[in-house]
């Protein structure tokens, strides 16, 4: 009897499979060997002229770059980690850790102790790669920001965010063009006008760091309590004045004042588009899709074309990227969708690359001598007296007690990312000088550091339960 849906092997037809694999690997072989042998003839045209224009040079220097990236994220990657934790153990935010780490693998420290590890873990031709992989980071994180916020419930404290943003801005801002008379002649040169000077480091002193601002809410569990929801909204409002004021201050010294207002222009309108007119469409949609693939490829094309956008108006793409954020419902199962599959991969290998890269190319030992270290003093002392003092009074005006104006005044005194941004963008244009560079990012890690146990203590006394909570991670 045949059985059907079986099939039998026989030895025969077994070995007549070897052979045939066999006789196909070796037919493969000798077709090889006689190409082999008729192409050993032939002739080919000279490579094109020029050092390094072979297909092997290049081949080589990309896999070169491609090591050293590797290698520069590892060192950054651990580095950041381990002080990063190591600050959380002193009640310290974690970023404070990050930026400290790319001081030290930069010049300031491993620079002179060892140049020649410096110099192999971030060659030249390394540093356009990381930059651009800590931009992508902090474009990712600032739209993981932008979920976390709920919109709707801010209609109620308009009257307070709009005070305290504006006294938070012109506030520093007046108190750096003051602090500019003393430190043109010493820390600038003939070749940067007094405006320009004075303009920059007004607006270096209005900066509130809104990222880092945003994690320390985050660690502290505080990000939407009511005390938290005013001052994400109220950096954020000041970010955006900062970077209108940045902008303007960039055509100045570009002699370009017309692209300054047209900026300004632009800003305005396209955040009354994204409120007015894309969030309400992102909501409707949003309760007829189901969080998959699809929509998250969706979501980053918008991330992507949001952030392209407001980098083409001029007021950096991060802030593109936040208000994608914030018109998608922080509610929304593809908000909690998106976000939970973001957060790590952003904060743990993608924005510590940001703030170390930004410690790398800071010199601590250029800032030398007591006259020296005196001026960082005094700019960080104004730094402080501009941000929380402004912010604490607008604060209490807009009917806050002393002491969540208070904390809100210490909140909005947090520089950081925003203000590492700013001083790369006036290191760039030659408006301020390498040693008034390291003197600013010493403000700024100095102002963030004294955030945490500032508030902690502030909000200790109003919940006695507080007293024990440390700084956790994101």
């Amino acid at each position: 009897m045949e059985t059907r849906g079986t099939t039998t092997t026989s030895p025969a037809r077994g070995l007549w499979a070897k052979a045939a694999y066999l006789g196909m690997l070796a037919a493969a072989v000798g077709l090889f060997l006689l190409v082999r042998a008729y192409g050993e003839g032939l002739t080919a045209p000279l490579p094109a002229a020029g050092p390094g224009a072979g297909p092997a040079a290049v081949i080589h220097l990309k896999m070169d770059t491609l090591l050293h990236v590797l290698l520069s994220l590892v060192a950054v990657i651990v580095t950041a980690r381990a002080l990063g934790a190591l600050f959380r153990r002193m009640h310290q935010p974690p970023v404070i850790g990050e930026v400290v780490a790319g001081l030290l693998l930069g010049p300031s420290l491993l620079g002179r102790v060892a140049p020649e590890a410096t110099a192999y873990l971030m060659p030249p031709q390394v540093a356009p790669y990381l930059g651009v992989i800590s931009q992508i980071g902090a474009i990712l994180y600032m739209f993981l920001v932008g979920l976390e916020l709920d919109l709707p419930s801010l209609r109620n404290k308009g009257h307070a965010t709009v005070a305290i943003s504006h006294a938070s801005i012109v506030v520093p801002f007046s108190l750096g063009a003051l602090l500019a008379l003393p430190l043109y002649p010493r820390l600038s040169s003939a070749d940067v006008p007094f405006t320009v000077f004075a303009l920059f480091l007004g607006v270096a002193m209005s900066v509130t760091a809104f990222p880092v601002l945003a994690r320390i809410l985050a660690e502290r569990q505080m990000s939407r309590t009511k005390l938290g929801v005013i001052a994400l909204t109220c950096a954020a409002a000041d970010d955006v004045t900062a970077w209108c004021l940045l902008a303007f201050v960039v055509a100045v010294a570009q002699a370009r004042l017309a692209s300054a207002w047209l900026t300004a222009g632009l800003t305005l309108g396209y955040l009354a588009l994204m409120l007015a007119v894309v969030r309400p469409l992102v909501a409707r949609r949003l309760s007829r899709v189901a969080p998959g693939q699809d929509a998250v490829a969706a979501v980053f094309v918008a991330l992507l074309l949001s952030a392209l956008a407001t980098e083409y108006i001029g007021i950096h793409a991060i802030f593109g990227a936040f208000l994608l954020g914030a018109v998608i419902p922080h509610d929304s199962p593809l908000a909690r969708h998106v976000g939970e599959r973001l957060v790590d991969l952003v904060t743990v290998l993608l924005l510590p690359a940001f703030f170390a890269f930004t410690g790398m190319r800071t010199r601590v030992g250029l800032v030398s001598g007591a006259e020296q270290w005196a001026l960082c003093g005094a700019i960080t002392l104004v730094a402080s007296l501009g941000k929380f003092g402004g912010s604490s009074v607008a604060a209490r005006l807009a009917g806050l007690d002393w002491r969540d104006a208070a904390s809100i005044g210490i909140l909005m005194n947090t520089r950081g990312l925003m203000e590492l941004v700013v001083l790369n963008i006036g290191f760039d244009l030659g408006v301020i000088s390498p040693s008034l560079f390291a003197m600013l990012v010493l403000m700024a890690l100095a102002t963030t550091a004294a955030t945490t146990p500032v508030l902690q203590l502030l909000q200790r006394r109003r919940d006695p339960a507080l007293a024990g909570e440390g700084v956790g991670s994101v």
